[in-house]
């Protein structure tokens, strides 16, 4: 396994529900998946959860050397829990294509939340 690409977010979690409050359903569906909100409206931490995948996106984004832009779309970038509630990055679209062009197998994911921040930390990872 190599490491070709690290990648680092931080986010405060009122902002992203400003923006949520602001934008209401055009922002939620441009930015996270079906999946995504559904993980998120299922229990207890709502903007942590949002905040915290919102961070992923960026690091991961960051992984891809690319930040938000181009032909990437938020929801290229999904995270969602496994059944040991590790968070995991499924990749989709334009991003999918950039990691497979950059050797990236998979990308491995960190996030926390704590003091109305959330942080995610990105590794793109080749199995060479």
């Amino acid at each position: 396994m190599r490491i070709v690409g690290h990648g680092v977010d931080i986010v405060v979690v009122s902002r992203v529900e400003r923006l949520r409050e602001r934008h209401g359903d055009v922002f939620m569906e441009r930015v996270f998946t079906p999946a995504e909100r559904a993980y998120c409206d299922s229990a207890r931490g709502r903007a942590e959860r949002l905040a915290g995948r919102f961070a992923a996106k960026e690091a991961v984004f960051k992984v891809l050397g690319s930040g938000w832009r181009g032909s990437m779309q938020w929801t290229d970038v999904e995270t969602l829990p496994d059944a040991l509630g590790k968070p995991v990055i499924t990749l989709h679209g334009e991003s999918a294509r950039r990691a497979a062009e950059m050797g990236i197998a998979r990308v491995l994911i960190s996030l926390s939340h704590a003091g109305g921040y959330a942080v995610a930390s990105a590794l793109g990872v080749s199995d060479t």
